[in-house]
This record gives C-alpha cells, sequence and structure tokens, in this order.
C-alpha cells in the first residue's frame, strides 16, 4: 500500500487512476462468444458452459432451473440467512418504491399540454456473477428495482458449480425478489443469450450486473446494437475520508471489507490529518491477518493508496476529481463535507455507516459507478427500471397561437414539410 503525502495538484489525475484492464483487448474473444451465441444458440451456451464452468449439461432443459431446484433451496440455507434475506429485500423495497415517478400535466401555453408517463422495460436480465462468491445480495439490488417498476420478465443468468447447481441463497433471493427465470449460464454466454434470445432464454430489452472483464467486455459490444446496458462496469472501489476524530480500527475495516471484493478493487484514504496515518496502517495489518480471503485482499492492497493532502478543500476537490463508487465520510464535520460532493456513486456518512450496510441492507442500491464514471452516472434505482414517454396534446386555439413560431423555426432549418404540417392544419380554423 501506497503512502503518498502533500502531492502536488499535477499529480492528482495519477493518483486518481485504477487499475483497471482495458477491456477492448478482450473483444476479438468476446466477439466469438458472441456470434456463436447468436447463430446456435442453447447448443453454443451448453458448448461454452463446459469450456469455462466445467460443467455438462445433459439437456438443453436443464439451462434453465426448475422450480423443483427452487423449492429444495429453502431448506438448504439457514432459517438467520432467510430472515437477513426479507429484511434486506424489505429496506431495499422500501427505498426504492419512493422513488416512484408521478407525471403531471402541464400548459406550456395556453391550449397546449403537455406530460410524461413512466413505463416499465417490459424484459430486463440479470447477471449474477459466482466466481470467488456468491452475490445473492445483487440479486435483491436488481430484481426488486424490476419488480417495482413492473418489468413484465425478469430474466436472471447466473454460473452454477461444477455439478450443475446454482447456490441455495441465490436461488432463494430470487424467489423473494420476484425474478420470472433463472439460468445457468455464466459469463460471456450468458450476455449474448440475454441479448439475443435462445430456444430457452427469452430476449430482454436491458441488461444489469456486474461481472469480470469478460462480461464487462460482452456487455458494451452488444450494447452498441442490440440491448441497452446499466452503466460501464469495472472493479469496485471506496475512498475514506478521515480526520484525527476517526477510530483508526473502522478505516481498516472500511479499507478491507472493501479489498476483499477482488484483486483488482482499489481503497483510498485521503486525510490532511497525518498523524492517523500509522495507526490506519497497524489497524489494517492486524485485521488483515484475521481474513479468510488474505491473499485476494493483499493483492488489492498492492493498489490501494492513503493520501495526506493539505486541507479540507483540498480532500474535497480530489474527491470530486475521482469520482469514487462508494464514499465513507468520518470526519467531525461529515454533514459538511457531504455537502460539497458533486460526484460519487455512495454516500456513507458518519463512523456509524460502513459500506457493508449499503452492500446489504440499509435499502440503498450496490450496483454503482466505477472506474469515475459517477462524475456522469447515477447507481442502479428504480428510474433504471423504466421509460419516460412525452405526450402532448394541442387544441385548435392551440395551434393558432403556437403555429407561427413553428412555422418560423421550421422555415429558417430549410425543412419546409415541418413548415407545411402547420400550415395545413391553420388553413382549416
Amino acid at each position: 500500500m501506497e503512502v503518498i503525502k502533500y502531492p502536488p495538484r499535477s499529480e492528482w489525475p495519477a493518483l486518481a487512476g485504477r487499475p483497471a484492464l482495458d477491456v477492448t483487448t478482450l473483444f476479438d474473444t468476446v466477439r466469438t462468444v458472441l456470434n456463436e451465441v447468436r447463430t446456435e444458440g442453447d447448443a453454443a451456451v451448453k458448448r461454452y458452459e463446459e469450456k469455462f464452468d466445467k460443467v455438462e449439461l445433459s439437456t438443453f432443459r436443464e439451462l434453465q432451473v426448475s422450480e423443483e431446484e427452487i423449492a429444495a433451496a429453502r431448506n438448504l440455507i439457514s432459517e438467520e440467512l432467510k430472515q437477513a434475506i426479507r429484511t434486506a429485500k424489505n429496506n431495499i423495497e422500501t427505498f426504492h418504491a419512493s422513488q416512484c415517478f408521478t407525471g403531471k400535466k402541464v400548459e406550456t401555453a395556453p391550449g397546449v399540454v403537455c406530460w410524461q408517463k413512466a413505463v416499465a422495460i417490459e424484459k430486463v436480465g440479470l447477471y449474477i456473477p459466482g466466481g470467488t462468491a456468491p452475490l445473492f445480495s445483487t440479486v435483491l439490488m436488481l430484481a426488486v428495482p424490476a419488480r417495482i417498476a413492473g418489468c413484465k420478465e425478469i430474466v436472471l443468468c447466473t454460473p452454477p458449480n461444477k455439478e450443475g447447481k446454482v447456490h441455495p441463497a441465490i436461488l432463494f433471493a430470487a424467489e423473494t425478489a420476484g425474478v420470472s427465470k433463472i439460468f445457468k449460464i455464466g459469463g460471456i454466454q450468458a450476455i449474448a443469450a440475454m441479448a439475443y434470445g435462445t430456444e430457452t432464454v427469452p430476449k430482454v430489452y436491458k441488461i444489469f450486473g456486474p461481472g469480470n472483464q469478460y462480461v464487462t467486455a460482452a456487455k458494451q459490444l452488444v450494447s452498441l446494437k442490440e440491448v441497452a446496458i446499466d452503466m460501464p462496469a469495472g472493479p469496485s472501489e471506496v475512498e475514506v475520508i478521515a480526520d484525527e476524530t476517526v477510530n483508526p480500527d473502522f478505516i481498516a475495516a472500511d479499507f478491507l471489507s472493501q479489498a476483499e471484493h477482488g484483486a483488482d478493487s482499489q481503497a483510498m484514504l485521503v486525510t490532511a490529518a497525518e498523524s492517523i496515518v500509522e495507526n490506519v496502517i497497524s489497524a489494517i495489518r492486524e485485521q488483515l491477518k484475521q481474513l479468510p480471503r488474505q491473499e485476494i485482499t493483499e493483492k488489492a492492497l498492492k493498489h490501494s493508496r492513503i493520501i495526506v493532502l493539505k486541507n479540507r478543500q483540498e480532500i474535497i476537490d480530489f474527491t470530486n476529481l475521482y469520482a469514487p463508487e462508494h464514499l465513507i465520510i468520518q470526519t467531525a464535520d461529515y454533514t459538511d463535507i457531504a455537502g460539497q460532493v458533486e460526484n460519487a456513486g455512495s454516500v456513507f456518512m458518519g463512523p456509524y455507516t460502513p459500506e457493508s450496510a449499503g452492500d446489504y441492507a440499509s435499502g440503498t442500491n450496490h450496483t454503482l459507478p466505477t472506474n469515475g464514471y459517477a462524475k456522469a452516472y447515477s447507481g442502479v434505482n428504480l428510474d433504471s427500471f423504466i421509460k419516460k414517454i412525452t405526450f402532448q396534446e394541442i387544441t385548435a386555439g392551440g395551434i393558432r397561437q403556437l403555429g407561427p413560431t413553428i412555422q418560423e423555426m421550421a422555415a429558417n432549418e430549410q425543412l419546409e414539410a415541418h413548415r407545411n404540417a402547420v400550415t395545413i392544419r391553420l388553413k382549416t380554423i
């Protein structure tokens, strides 16, 4: 872990860099899989499941998780975990339901009325990684708002284990959240199946969810013309802002909870209190010894940083440049600092608000923009699952009043047919 003290502003862009791979280098490999799934359907999906996930699904029907498997999953996880999933689901539901859009009719001019209506995206696809941890929390984060929005078909793909089984917690979360269909498909082939449709997997209109670099590349490619995606994605990241009032153990725990996501994750501590640095480093070392994912976490710490800056304004300016996915503010004046944050995916305020609260159960969504995309993108929310259609109605009196404005603008853009569409109506009034 690198410690940088009082760097000049000219060095900030480099310090705000991420350990992200350029996924364009994977495009040739990804295109091959996408094209084969598009032309061969389930047969290609099955072939690539055997190649990449090391599982042989003997029949095409087995790509879809059966009702029997879902029912069996209920008995394979503890009552304590079931209740935790239900509690998290309820909190996520409460927060996202509060985001429901109510369109109002507006009379922009006499006789001219305009309004919007929110309509759910009919078919959405959710990708849930397998990898080193069963991300059943991501099932809730995506399926719950999709159901609240009113999506008619919620399709979930997740890689099975070598026995062809999906982790029971993922199945229970999917059932609890209202997923329509679950498929045992991972990686590029899952993105392709949802983007193009196969004999068993429905084609969807928008794909959500995190994944490795191959999944990210696949989502980027299919989004060029086949299907929409939630946002550009990269390795997970956190920035912690702290002052001399902080508990070093809290900072260390937040650092490590982020670093254990993956070897390419990044944690940053930004502070003007140089006196806390050694205590934080010592706490990180002590807590690291107790972690089961120590090897992965140590790799992430190699490109994590502690940056000491001159004052609060520099901290705010650097934070808005870095645009972190997760921002934790543990200072005496955390409310004031939070009010000046312009670029961040999700903000965690005060000493008793760890990032893991948002990751699991506070109610906010943990699918967030990474790699600086928080400068322009929001995290997943209810709006992510809807589209807004605009309507307008103009009376005869309205077109009489507004018509000359439209005619003048159309004439000056040299679009005579546009002008005539008004002229021909005015002649009838």
